[in-house]
C-alpha cells in the first residue's frame, strides 16, 4: 500500500497501529536506614550473604564459606579482607548462632526442635558447629564474616524452651550468648533482603 492509499484508510477508519513503545527507565532506589548502615562498613571487593534455614544447611554453609575464601585465592590471590561475607542464620538454624552455656541448659530440646542428630547420636551440650575441636563459626568469624541472627525465630525458641516460664529471661540468655560477629536481624528474611539491596550476591544454602 503506497503513502496515498495509506492515508485514506487512515482517513476511513480513523484509527492506526501504533508503534510498542520502550520501557520507561526505573528510578527506584531501596530506601536506606540508619540501623543497615553496617552493610557498607564491612571491607571487601566482593560482597555475598549466604542464607542458611536448616541444620544441615548449617555444615554445608561452613563449607560454602570456605570454598569462597579459597576459590577466590586460588583463582584471583584475594585475601580474606577482600571478601564481605554474611551468613544469615534464620529459620531452624537460628539455634547455631547460640554460645555452649545456651546449648549446655538446653541442648536436647534445641536438638529435637530443629531435627539435628549427633553423628554419635549423642546430645549435644555444647553448640555443635562451635565446640572444640570444631570451632567452625568462631574460626570464620575471625576471618571477618559476619552473622546475622533471626530476631523472630530467636523469640520463638525461647517461649518453647521456657515453657510455661519466662520466654523473655530465656530470650535474654540467648541474647547475652551469640557467636562473635552476630548481630539480630527482625528477620532473617529482613536481613537477606537488605543485603541485596546493598550489593550483596545471595548464596541460598538450604
Amino acid at each position: 500500500m503506497g503513502a496515498a492509499a495509506a492515508a485514506m484508510a487512515l482517513t476511513a477508519t480513523g484509527t492506526s497501529a501504533q508503534a510498542p513503545s520502550a520501557p520507561a527507565a526505573t528510578t527506584f532506589r531501596p530506601t536506606r536506614h540508619a540501623k543497615d548502615a553496617w552493610f557498607d562498613q564491612i571491607p571487601g571487593q566482593h560482597r555475598m550473604v549466604l542464607d542458611v534455614t536448616t541444620a544441615s544447611g548449617v555444615g554445608e554453609g561452613l563449607a560454602f564459606a570456605n570454598n569462597l575464601f579459597a576459590g577466590n585465592k586460588t583463582g584471583y590471590d584475594l585475601n580474606d579482607a577482600d571478601l564481605a561475607m554474611i551468613i544469615c542464620l534464620r529459620h531452624s538454624a537460628t539455634v547455631f548462632a547460640f554460645t555452649d552455656p545456651i546449648w549446655a541448659k538446653h541442648g536436647k530440646a534445641l536438638a529435637d526442635a530443629v531435627k539435628y542428630t549427633a553423628r554419635d547420636g549423642a546430645v549435644p551440650a555444647a553448640n555443635p558447629y562451635n565446640a572444640a575441636p570444631r570451632t567452625a563459626l568462631a574460626a570464620l568469624a575471625k576471618r571477618g564474616v559476619q552473622f546475622m541472627v533471626c530476631d523472630t525465630a530467636s523469640h520463638r525458641f525461647a517461649r518453647m524452651l521456657a515453657g510455661t516460664g519466662d520466654g523473655e529471661a530465656v530470650y535474654k540468655d540467648m541474647a547475652a550468648n551469640m557467636i562473635p560477629n552476630s548481630r539480630f536481624m527482625p528477620a532473617g528474611v529482613v536481613g537477606t533482603t537488605r543485603a541485596q539491596e546493598y550489593g550483596y550476591s545471595l548464596l541460598f544454602v538450604g
